[in-house]
């Protein structure tokens, strides 16, 4: 389930993104009230989908059948846009919620607890509450205040490291330094919150491949996050530094360079984390008529440090494939044009 308690990007300046993905809307903080008010709605709409179902004679059950039989038989209650929504998250046992936007910590500490707490109070079935949320914003948190946030139902965090090398957090404007990431990142764990950090192998481009792999594990070494979850940089239309690639400036790593630079941070890592190539960007190949992820692509990835070895294996394995069949970023910024 999604609960909206903030709108948008607080920040909007990142080169990579630009706030692309909220359209460079102007970041909103939403009153407690009015987002408990959707709660309320969400609340509502999944008694009426329980007791539909009890009265149809399904007996609170919520399967394909029932859902058919819903859609057939009750207008009033399937004519709500979020009606399959919250049929399809209570029918998965309703078990967790993502709080958006970009980033809700930045919400007041007692704010943002009463909206968990009404969560959780609304839907005791939910087990994990998750939220994205910038380094620079978390750094700033007492441990005290994200321990309440977590007992209260917040227990996962999603936070955009991309790099940990200082050069290139000023170059594409992150507005935050790496001390400041590792400071958030041990405040995050301190908490006793599951951290996942995204990293973007290939955001340095050729000119700082090297520092942008060796600097990123000595931060995530620092912090020892839950996930490390990768997500290669493809340059998006509308940024920044989709015209610095279009003028040259910016030049893409190809598909063996991103493999070497991935296997440079895999190899100095020390960390126990998970590591994830959940992503459809990360490398694959073409095999015949299909695409090939050269990595285990589940949400939780290879454990650290027992499968690194698996991980550089795989590696290898692909600098032994020729780059004519891998997929480049240069395919995917020309299926977007």
């Amino acid at each position: 389930m999604l609960i909206r308690a903030t709108r948008n990007c607080p920040w909007n300046r990142c080169t990579f993104c630009y706030g692309g993905s909220y359209d460079r809307q102007k970041f909103q903080l939403r009153a407690v009230e009015e987002v408990k008010k959707d709660i309320d709605t969400v609340k509502e709409l999944a008694d009426s989908i329980h007791e539909a179902s009890i009265a149809s004679g399904y007996g609170g059950e919520l399967d394909v059948p029932v859902l058919r039989h819903l859609l057939n038989n009750h207008p009033n209650l399937t004519g709500s846009p979020t009606f399959v929504t919250v049929f399809n998250w209570l029918a998965s046992g309703g078990k967790t919620v993502f709080v958006q936007d970009a980033d809700s910590l930045i919400m007041k500490s007692p704010e943002l607890i009463e909206i968990v707490t009404y969560l959780k109070d609304s839907f005791p079935s939910i087990e994990r509450g998750t939220s994205y949320a910038r380094a620079k914003t978390a750094s700033k948190k007492s441990v005290e205040s994200l321990k309440t946030l977590k007992q209260a139902g917040l227990t996962r965090l999603h936070v955009g490291l991309e790099t940990g090398d200082d050069d290139l957090l000023k170059k594409v404007k992150k507005g935050v330094t790496a001390d400041e990431q590792i400071r958030a990142g041990r405040k995050i764990v301190s908490a006793g919150m599951e951290l996942s950090l995204y990293i973007m192998p290939g955001l340095g481009g050729l000119d700082l491949s090297i520092e942008h792999a060796r600097n990123t594990a000595g931060v995530l070494n620092e912090i020892n996050p839950k996930y490390i979850r990768s997500r290669p940089f493809v340059p998006r239309l509308g940024t920044p530094m989709f015209g610095d690639y279009q003028s040259g400036t910016f030049r893409l790593l190809s598909p063996h360079s991103i493999l070497r630079e991935i296997g440079m941070l895999i190899t100095d890592l020390t960390v126990t984390s998970r590591f994830c190539f959940d992503h459809m960007m990360n490398p694959s190949y073409r095999s015949k008529a299909a695409m090939i992820p050269l990595f285990d692509q589940t949400h939780e990835g290879y454990q650290l440090p027992d499968q690194k070895d698996e991980i550089l294996r795989d590696i290898e394995k692909g600098l032994q494939i020729d780059e004519s069949r891998f997929l480049h970023a240069e395919n995917l910024i020309n299926a977007t044009l």
